[in-house]
C-alpha cells in the first residue's frame, strides 16, 4: 500500500469513527465492528484503484493534455447536435463525415504553414506600384453575374453524395467549434505534440460518434418464441387466443 492509499484509508477510518459518534454508539465492541466492516469494504477499493482520483496527474504528452482540454469543450456541442438527427442513420453518418472532414481541412493548412520554411526578411515583394494600374475589362453584366455565382459556403463544406440535412447541421455545429480546434493546435510548437494532437483528435471524434450512435440505438431485438413466430407468419391472423372471460 502506498502513502496515498494509506492516507485514504486513514481518512475513511476517521469518517467511520465520526459516524459512530454521531449515532452515539458507545459500545466499544460495536465500534470496532463498524470500523472493521468499513475497512473490509473500502480497503479492497483502495488497493484495486476503485477509489476515484479527483486530481488526476497530467499526461506525459503536452499534446494529449491540450487535446483533453479541447475535447471537454467541443464534445458536448457535437453530442447535442448529433443527437438531433433522429430521422435516419444517413443523417448522422453525414454529420459525422462532414465534421471529421472539416477538422482535417482546418488543420491541414495549419500543419503546412508550420512546416514551411520562413521567408527571409531580405525578400521584398512589392506590387503596390502596379496594383492600381490593373484594368478590369469585364462588363457590368459579367461582374454582376460573377457576384451572383459566388458559391454558398454550405455547399463548399459539403461532401458529394452525403445527406444534406446532416451536412447542414454539421456545418452549423462546426462553426461553433472550429476556432477552438485551431486555437488549441496553435498552442503546440513541438512537432511530436502536433502529430499526437492531430491523430488522437481524429480518433477520439470517431470514437465519440460511435458512442453517440450506440446511445441513440432504438432497434432492440425483443425476445420471441416459435409460437409467436408461427402466428405472425400465418397470413389469416386468426390464431390469436382470446383469453377474456
Amino acid at each position: 500500500m502506498n502513502s496515498k492509499q494509506e492516507n485514504i484509508l486513514r481518512e475513511s477510518i476517521r469518517q467511520a469513527i465520526k459516524l459512530v459518534k454521531r449515532k452515539k454508539l458507545k459500545n466499544e465492541s460495536k465500534l470496532r465492528s463498524v470500523i472493521q466492516e468499513f475497512i473490509n469494504v473500502e480497503l479492497p477499493k483502495v488497493i484495486e484503484g476503485a477509489v476515484p482520483d479527483n486530481d488526476p496527474a497530467p499526461h506525459r504528452s503536452t499534446g494529449i493534455n491540450v487535446l483533453e482540454d479541447l475535447l471537454k469543450k467541443i464534445v458536448p456541442v457535437l453530442e447535442d447536435d448529433f443527437k438531433l438527427l433522429t430521422t435516419d442513420s444517413a443523417q448522422r453518418s453525414s454529420f459525422r463525415s462532414h465534421v471529421i472532414n472539416a477538422v482535417v481541412g482546418s488543420l491541414t493548412p495549419v500543419e503546412a504553414n508550420n512546416d514551411a520554411p520562413g521567408l527571409s526578411e531580405d525578400v521584398n515583394i512589392d506590387v503596390g506600384e502596379d496594383s492600381d494600374k490593373f484594368i478590369d475589362i469585364r462588363t457590368d453584366a459579367e461582374k454582376a453575374s460573377e457576384s451572383d455565382e459566388e458559391e454558398d459556403p454550405v455547399n463548399t463544406f459539403g461532401i458529394e453524395g452525403e445527406d444534406e440535412t446532416g451536412r447542414n447541421l454539421a456545418y452549423a455545429s462546426y462553426k461553433k467549434i472550429e476556432s477552438s480546434i485551431i486555437d488549441a493546435y496553435d498552442l503546440l510548437s513541438n512537432s511530436e505534440d502536433q502529430e499526437i494532437f492531430y491523430e488522437y483528435l481524429i480518433a477520439n471524434l470517431k470514437l465519440y460518434f460511435d458512442k453517440f450512435e450506440n446511445e441513440l440505438a432504438t432497434n432492440v431485438d425483443e425476445p420471441t418464441n416459435q409460437a409467436y413466430q408461427s402466428a405472425k407468419d400465418d397470413s389469416s391472423g386468426e390464431e390469436v387466443i382470446d383469453f377474456e372471460v
